[in-house]
């Protein structure tokens, strides 16, 4: 197993994750490289958005739209893969509940992406919206959509060999996994 084979990306809106999450992907060695879209684009300006993330990965970056089903996804294209990138897991946790996952099912939808990282044979780079520094949301839909994202931040998280905290455009690691051969022996 590599080196930080599973990376998570996290920060705010517009925090600079996206793009750092492309630019570490990038140096991953290979011809191909999956970027699993998670974005359903239901309005003008989220297809441009789309379009406009296109290009910044250029052409040499395979686009696959999983909406729903990234565990299975991931499981099938790894072994074939020189690396994912997945972006991003708080569409994905809305598009969840769009499609009337309750808490248990998006347990075990979360449950199963982490075995399917674990199992991954390439790596894979998630990218996520850290929810829990803002105000608590007034409805209890918006507060369901925030606790189940923080569930699965936290979630894959702990999974994750590397974790990296993305303020301003300043990435922070904030987890960082030791290789066992470097691990101090007492």
């Amino acid at each position: 197993m590599m080196d930080n084979k599973i990376t998570l990306v996290i920060g705010g809106c517009r925090s600079g994750k996206s793009g750092h999450a492309l630019c570490l992907a990038n140096q991953i060695t290979g011809n191909r490289k999956i970027f699993m879209a998670t974005s359903v684009p239901t309005d003008n300006e989220m297809e441009d958005r789309v379009t406009k993330h296109q290009k910044e990965r250029g052409g040499q970056w395979i686009t696959c739209e999983v909406p729903v089903d990234i565990p299975s996804r991931i499981a099938q294209i790894s072994r074939s893969a020189d690396v994912i990138l997945v972006d991003c897991l708080t569409l994905w946790v809305s598009n969840l509940m769009f499609n009337d996952f309750d808490e248990d099912r998006i347990s075990k939808m979360v449950e199963e992406l982490q075995n399917a990282l674990a199992d991954a044979d390439s790596p894979v780079f998630l990218v996520s919206n850290e929810v829990g520094a803002g105000i608590v949301p007034e409805n209890a839909l918006a507060r369901k959509f925030r606790d189940m994202a923080g569930m699965v931040n936290q979630k894959i998280a702990q999974t994750a060999d590397r974790v990296i905290y993305m303020v301003a455009g300043i990435p922070m690691t904030i987890k960082q996994e030791i290789p066992v051969s470097t691990k101090p022996v007492f």
